[in-house]
């Protein structure tokens, strides 16, 4: 070998080095089980989030007024826990039917499903041997939501994931707050001295027992869903994350476990404005609130919901959409009703929705003569920071969004007044020659032209109470 081609040679293996190095990374060590334990959810898209407890009972009232802070009353009423704690004498969800909740949720599209089984009041939804303040022994109902749920899940091929507040417990003496001030949402009523708790006698007495019995007694566990870190030091984030893991491996984590632990992150009533390259979910309510309002009677509109999914979905993120059941066990009928037509929407739709990874960009806006309209949930003004804070926008406007899967491109041409629709980005010298165009979801020939300004589609015609959402599979050479 001559010594210009020995040089060569050297030369591209330290070139090619770095490459080799990736490779060996990605395909070991924790990196690579994350992934391979992560690609079902990544895949999902679609999640129920469900907000069940003692204050669906009081359904926003108390002491026959509106109770200030919804779902949260007890600390913005200050209610002595011991007061609060009568509402379980009256509790009894005698039309609770697990089968049609976690049937509702797979028949709207949704893979997995999430419910509190202890929310920041301190009692808990399940059995809880390790505590007494549990619906089994609290209430005149006195059995386990919680092991119907997940045999339901079980039986629809819905993956099953439990939310656990871990930074908040009004009941307990030892769970201290920081936000937004000193004691900002700490039962101080109760427990005045504030220095005097100490977070990891909580974490001990009551945290971890009950994460081993929800861990134990429903398993597998495929999520656990936990919110409010609050005070929990580094090194009990990663003691807790590694105790739950210890019951199962697989189990998805959410960042809320604290410290940057956590297996992807969680946006609250709010929807990035980019792609996030990690794994990320947007938990957003169907209406105003996160459990049962009486009065909350404005939802968002299926439209809006599938717009939400897609804007979502097309920045990579998964739709964890929430409703609160009413005290007797039901689902509300508005809910119900809603999810019923985003079930058909998603039936024949899920082509461009499952499985699928952003294109070079989210989303198209159309010429700014198109008119915008108002759907038929209003922006309202937020009163309270963590408890009627919705975000998200509810304006209805003509608008593209992509996704990709296997060498295709999903235009959802969405809000759209007319019988044609111009996407500029799929314009030749923009992109690739075109050369199949399929209304995705059915077998319905698709009238197109692709020019230098832009994909000229024409679109199906919608009739009244269908969702005006068309999906477009795109192959190009």
């Amino acid at each position: 070998m001559s010594k210009t081609k020995f040089l060569t040679m050297v030369m591209w293996i330290f070139l090619l080095m770095p490459l080799y190095k990736m490779n060996a990374q990605e395909l070991s060590g924790d990196e690579l089980k994350l992934k391979e334990k992560m690609a079902w959810w990544k895949d999902a898209k679609f999640g129920m989030f469900m907000h069940w407890g003692l204050y669906s009972k009081t359904a926003g009232f108390w002491k026959g007024k509106k109770a200030k802070g919804n779902e949260h009353f007890m600390l913005h009423e200050r209610i002595p826990w011991k007061e609060y704690a009568k509402i379980a004498d009256k509790f009894n969800p005698v039309k609770f039917n697990a089968d049609q909740w976690i049937k509702t949720a797979r028949d709207a599209g949704m893979k997995y499903f999430v419910i509190t089984t202890k929310h920041h009041d301190g009692f808990a939804m399940f059995n809880s041997p390790s505590s007494d303040y549990d619906i089994v022994d609290r209430t005149p109902y006195g059995k386990d939501p919680m092991k119907e749920l997940a045999r339901a899940c079980r039986k629809y091929g819905v993956k099953l994931g439990f939310y656990y507040s871990l930074g908040r417990d009004w009941q307990d003496p030892d769970a201290p707050t920081n936000w937004p001030v000193k004691a900002g949402r700490s039962n101080t009523w109760d427990y005045p001295d504030e220095d005097a708790k100490v977070f990891a006698r909580y974490f001990e007495r009551k945290v971890k027992p009950q994460v081993k019995e929800i861990m134990t007694q429903y398993a597998p566990v495929d999520i656990l869903w936990f919110d409010t870190p609050g005070m929990i030091s580094e090194p009990e984030s990663r003691e807790l994350r590694e105790y739950v893991l210890s019951f199962n491996p697989d189990c998805i984590i959410n960042s809320r476990v604290g410290h940057s632990m956590g297996d992807y992150l969680v946006l609250e009533q709010n929807i990035s404005e980019k792609s996030i390259s990690k794994p990320w979910e947007s938990c957003i309510t169907m209406g105003r609130n996160w459990g049962y309002i009486e009065y909350d009677t404005v939802y968002k509109s299926p439209e809006v919901l599938v717009r939400q999914l897609l804007d979502i979905v097309s920045k990579g993120g998964n739709y964890l959409l929430n409703n609160g059941p009413k005290p007797d066990g039901t689902m509300t009928e508005k809910a119900i009703e809603n999810l019923k037509i985003v079930g058909k929407w998603m039936r024949k739709n899920a082509e461009g929705i499952y499985g699928t990874s952003p294109w070079k960009q989210a989303s198209e806006i159309p010429q700014p003569e198109q008119t915008q309209k108002e759907s038929n949930t209003k922006s309202e003004k937020n009163t309270m920071k963590d408890t009627d804070n919705d975000a998200t926008s509810k304006k209805i406007f003509p608008q593209v969004f992509f996704t990709q899967k296997e060498g295709a491109v999903y235009a959802f041409v969405s809000s759209w007044d007319g019988k044609t629709a111009l996407i500029k980005s799929l314009a030749t010298g923009r992109f690739k020659k075109i050369k199949k165009v399929e209304l995705v979801g059915t077998s319905k020939t698709v009238e197109w032209k692709q020019t230098p300004g832009g994909l000229s589609l024409s679109l199906p015609k919608y009739k009244r109470n269908k969702i005006p959402i068309s999906g477009f599979k795109i192959n190009a050479e």
